[in-house]
């Protein structure tokens, strides 16, 4: 795989975060037999029933090293571009490595991608494999018949006592109208991973307007799906998690009972948070002039710089160029969101010496 293609797509990110073995398709083949209804007519995909299940296990493959890459690349000590560049290359080989043993050609990964992302019973079909290797729900489907059986859920994490932690727990365990019931701070990254996914698919073929004109509509349906209501995101969209994110976290740093450690780690996470919404705002007014663009020439440019603004919903940036990304005003993103999640809940959790 190029390493001019490996670099577009450390843009992009699947939906899914956890990571199957490249070894399971006994798994896919029982969860497939035991979820499938008995008679139900299937639609045609663009891709063989088989081969999607195949394509799967190599997407959550790339994904989870790409993940992995990213989050180390957000890192305060990994901002020089030296640092940078081994990141990537270590990137490159590790994808490379994927793709050997799986068989499968860069060209023939691209070529999947793109058709998982426009064709709508292939991207079904795509989401429920994915559903079953990681016990993730598919989106916007119903997974089990009601009073039956729920979705998997991970396990919830660990938060204070009485109604600080029911706020807490809104960020970081479950809410009432997410995708799911999930929590706020996992919806907004699911969301954003999309957005960056379909940024990333839009700056891959910059020569067709059409198709910069159809990412940068799925970007906003996962940014705000109030714009678009319809695409491959949840429904819920970042803004609107984000958002939760900082008025839950703001909510429990001001009941009785929070402790210095809760109010002052929430003025982190709601400043992180509140860039997020602020960058998502942004990304939809520069996906909109993608959407109004006359020339395909005028479009790509625009791509490039909603690349860029998308990858930031994750990792943030470095805006006063000191070599490091903080939770401050401008900077944090939903990785400085979890970072300073995990700081408050580790230090409300930690036994007293």
């Amino acid at each position: 795989m190029s390493r001019a293609s490996i670099i577009a797509s450390m843009r992009h990110a699947v939906v899914v975060a956890a990571m199957a073995s490249l070894g399971t398709a006994p798994a896919i083949a029982q969860a497939t037999s035991a979820a499938a209804p008995a008679a139900a007519p299937q639609a045609a995909t663009a891709i063989p029933r088989d081969e999607i299940a195949a394509f799967a296990k190599v997407h959550l493959a790339v994904a989870q090293a790409r993940d992995s890459i990213q989050l180390q690349l957000a890192q305060p000590g990994n901002k020089k571009p030296e640092a940078q560049k081994q990141l990537q290359e270590k990137l490159y080989a590790q994808v490379a490595e994927i793709l050997h043993h799986a068989g499968m050609t860069e060209q023939e990964f691209d070529r999947k991608t793109y058709l998982v992302s426009t064709d709508a019973a292939t991207r079904l079909a795509f989401d429920t494999v994915i559903a079953q290797l990681t016990g993730q729900p598919t989106p916007g489907q119903v997974m089990a018949t009601a009073a039956t059986a729920r979705p998997a859920t991970p396990a919830a994490v660990a938060v204070p006592a009485g109604p600080v932690g029911v706020h807490i727990g809104h960020v970081v365990n479950g809410f009432s109208d997410t995708p799911n019931g999930q929590g706020l701070l996992p919806t907004a990254m699911a969301e954003a991973r999309v957005a960056i996914q379909h940024a990333g698919l839009a700056a891959r073929n910059t020569s067709s307007l059409d198709a910069m004109k159809l990412h940068a509509g799925h970007v906003i349906n996962a940014l705000d799906p109030s714009i678009v209501p319809t695409g491959p995101g949840l429904g819920y969209g970042v803004k609107k998690a984000a958002t939760g994110v900082a008025m839950h976290i703001e909510l429990a740093a001001k009941t009785t009972g929070a402790s210095p450690n809760v109010v002052s780690h929430s003025v982190h996470i709601a400043t992180s948070a509140r860039n997020t919404v602020q960058r998502a705002d942004q990304i939809v007014a520069l996906a909109k002039q993608i959407q109004a663009a006359t020339s395909a020439s005028d479009a790509a440019a625009l791509v490039s710089q909603m690349v860029s603004q998308c990858d930031q919903l994750m990792a943030g940036a470095d805006a006063n160029g000191d070599g490091r990304i903080t939770w401050e005003a401008g900077e944090g993103g939903l990785q400085q969101v979890q970072q300073h999640v995990n700081l408050m809940l580790a230090a409300e959790t930690k036994a007293p010496e």
